[in-house]
């Protein structure tokens, strides 16, 4: 690939993500599908990129991102679904693809199809979270896939590196898989957490928001190579440096994390535009490699097509199976808790307890319903992983021989990368649209917690004007302070209120007011930390008060 090709790509994958999101279409498809017809414009020649960048240049933010927008808190309380779908089921998608593809394929052999069920078992939730976004999906759902989408990748390429190995006749760090995997998992967070702690450490001394944003870039890519070089996961790298950074994120400078903000959400659009568009522009080429190795291209898409509905039904399957147990557990109780005065009593008397303490209040039910585990059984989504391993199938085995049916896995892995995209892509909206879904439980705590994120703040707010007022500063006149003393009224009914263009009040009142910003900030991430705020309102109510911050200082400029 040149770089004139490159640059058009991403141009052209940026316009048709603008014009599919105005005309409210998944981007991802119409990419995807663009792509797939613009590579037969005449005189179009292929575009190849190596395994290692796709892995080393467009994974490792896309990971970084989501991971410093998520919530660690809500990964903890997951985690038991996070892992069994992120790990679990990749393991299982992999044994049952490489069994039923040794067996349809003819020119796979097991060792070979095995690679193939490595490539094809990590989803990508990119296209799932954005849809579920969009149309409103309950927070444990949106929990659950992400958290999913940030760990199914580690273990997905330590199968593919293992099978690989196996069928090629080379040699892995640790022959055992079990030792391989725990190896990389252990080493490649410590690695990120590491490089997380001296990132934050620079980013104190800097305090400078264009700098720190760049800092803020070059730690993914520095996780994953850094980990790569340990032979360790350089996923979980990433994604360790991401919930490390994340967290610490509540004590930079306002215009620090609304920069980044800005700055990754429009890198994850650029990123997922080009790899949708790689993936259409590839299309036609993958069908050329199964001519040009002699086969019947019709028979290999058959095949494809076979493969891509097991990849469909392996993922229902495993959702019902590992979690009807759930189900049943979050009936009773839900009866239990609406039938029982007793239980229902305990319940708030255990929870003002735990308030008392100091703590988060319990969420009952924690269990997803049946609805909720259907959506999430049919966002299995192919993406970047597919893509990047199916590329780095090698060539020839260790002993000079031609891999056994690279061009068959290829093709198929697109496929069904392919296939789910738009199988599963196209009829997502309209499953979470007719299961109207909604988690009362959920809006009722994510109310508390915001509620008491404004407590906490107004509690902050009116320290700061008390102090001010016992003490105001020489020469500012009476009816100045009157007039604040109307919006410490004001701000005591609304914490997250910021004055309006009519109340400018000077110099000193935007300096008091960015003092009481400042407190409000402290105190609340005081709470979280303390564990008596959720993470996801701490994130919510602080995003806030960056753009009053951000209002304040664009009134008053240079007079601060």
């Amino acid at each position: 690939m040149n770089g004139v090709q490159l640059l058009l790509v991403i141009v052209g994958a940026i316009a048709v993500t603008g014009l599919a999101q105005r005309r409210g279409l998944q981007p991802a498809l119409v990419i995807t599908l663009v792509g797939f017809a613009a590579s037969f414009i005449p005189g179009f020649t292929r575009l190849e990129l190596d395994s290692e960048i796709i892995l080393g240049v467009v994974l490792p933010p896309l990971l970084y991102s989501a991971a410093l927008q998520f919530s660690f808190g809500s990964f903890v309380r997951n985690l038991r679904p996070i892992l069994g779908l992120g790990v679990g089921l990749v393991v299982v998608t992999a044994l049952v693809v490489g069994v039923f593809s040794a067996w349809v394929v003819p020119a796979l052999t097991l060792g070979a199809a095995l690679v193939l069920g490595a490539i094809v078992a990590p989803p990508d939730a990119v296209t799932a979270v954005a849809i579920g976004r969009k149309l409103g999906l309950p927070k444990r759902v949106m929990s659950i896939l992400t958290g999913e989408s940030l760990v199914n990748d580690a273990a997905a390429l330590t199968l593919f590196s293992i099978t690989v190995a196996a069928v090629a006749g080379t040699h892995t760090f640790l022959e055992n898989p079990l030792l391989l995997f725990g190896y990389g998992s252990v080493v490649g967070i410590a690695v990120g957490v590491v490089l997380a702690v001296v990132a934050v450490a620079i980013r104190r001394l800097l305090q400078d928001s264009g700098l720190e944003t760049v800092l803020g870039l070059i730690v993914p890519f520095a996780a994953y190579l850094l980990a790569e070089q340990f032979e360790a996961s350089g996923v979980l790298a990433v994604v360790a440096a991401g919930f490390a950074v994340g967290t610490s994120s509540a004590r930079t400078g306002y215009e620090t994390r609304l920069q980044e903000r800005q700055v990754w959400s429009s890198l994850d659009v650029l990123l997922e535009a080009f790899v949708f568009a790689y993936m259409g522009l590839q299309l036609r080429f993958v069908i050329q490699d199964i001519s040009d190795a002699g086969d019947s291209v019709w028979a290999v898409f058959g095949l494809g097509a076979l493969v891509l509905l097991v990849v469909l039904f392996i993922r229902p399957i495993w959702v019902f199976v590992s979690f009807g147990r759930n189900f049943l557990t979050d009936k009773v109780m839900r009866r239990k808790i609406a039938s029982d005065e007793r239980l229902r009593e305990r319940m708030r008397v255990a929870n003002e307890q735990r308030v008392a303490r100091g703590r988060k209040p319990k969420q009952y039910p924690v269990f997803l319903n049946w609805r909720e585990s259907l959506v999430v059984s049919w966002t299995g989504m192919r993406g970047v992983v597919t893509l990047a391993a199916a590329a780095g199938v090698p060539l020839v085995l260790a002993n000079g021989e031609p891999f056994p049916g690279r061009a068959e896995i290829q093709a198929i892995a697109f496929i069904v990368a392919v296939g789910t995209l738009l199988v599963q892509g196209l009829t997502l909206p309209l499953l979470i649209r007719s299961l109207g879904l909604s988690d009362p439980e959920q809006d009722e705590y994510d109310l508390a917690q915001s509620e008491h994120a404004r407590e906490v703040a107004r509690a902050a707010s009116a320290g700061v004007f008390a102090e001010f007022l016992q003490s105001p500063p020489a020469g500012v006149p009476p009816e100045m302070l009157e007039r604040i003393a109307e919006t410490v009224a004001r701000q005591s009914d609304d914490a997250e209120r910021a004055p309006g263009p009519g109340e400018g009040l000077g110099a000193e009142f935007g300096a008091l007011y960015r003092r009481v910003l400042h407190a409000q900030r402290v105190a609340v991430v005081r709470e979280r930390d303390a564990d008596r705020l959720d993470d996801d309102a701490t994130r919510e109510f602080l995003e806030r008060l960056d753009y009053q911050e951000a209002a304040i200082v664009s009134q008053l400029g240079d007079r601060l």
